[in-house]
């Protein structure tokens, strides 16, 4: 299974996801991106990048999230962005600024938290190793563990296509 997420500064991501066993792509509509990423605890919309404009911030203070100090930020989707979620909760760390925690409401009911956990430098960027997804409403949990990681590898702009997202690796 692959995914190709082609993010725009004004409008929507567009997502495809690339099945081998059935050999065809499929376009994830806007209005799937609440869905379940193939079972998991995540959704298409938690795999998007953030788009740090599309949002309304407020300080709420500070917390500790694993020992780390960390600020509490409440975010709130603008008017013209297009989210499964009314607000979230990002716990920013202090000492690194690494987000550490998300909560992600929806109606002001706590749906889903992201902890982002074994955080170590990456070719000196740093990054979180190991993701666990709770899906409040449901009663599940996904964690996402990332083994085989490279930063700023020489890419094209044909490696961001429908037939790059086919090609067998």
């Amino acid at each position: 299974m692959a995914l190709l997420i082609v993010n725009h500064t004004d409008r929507a991501s567009d997502q495809w996801m690339w099945t081998p066993a059935i050999a065809r792509e499929r376009r994830v509509a806007l209005q799937d991106r609440s869905t379940r990423f193939f079972g998991t605890d995540f959704s298409f919309e938690d795999l998007e990048e953030r788009d740090v404009d599309q949002f309304d911030y407020r300080l709420l203070g500070e917390e500790d999230v694993d020992g780390a100090r960390c600020w509490r930020i409440e975010a709130r989707p603008k008017q013209t962005k297009t989210s499964q979620y009314s607000s979230l909760l990002i716990w920013v760390r202090k000492d690194n600024y690494v987000t550490a925690q998300i909560e992600a409401f929806v109606k002001d009911q706590l749906a889903r938290r992201l902890r982002y956990q074994q955080i170590e430098k990456v070719q000196g960027i740093w990054t979180a190793r190991l993701l666990e997804m709770t899906d409040l409403r449901r009663q599940g949990r996904t964690v996402l563990r990332i083994e085989n990681l490279q930063y700023n590898l020489p890419m094209k702009e044909e490696d961001f296509t429908l037939t790059a997202l086919r090609r067998e690796e």
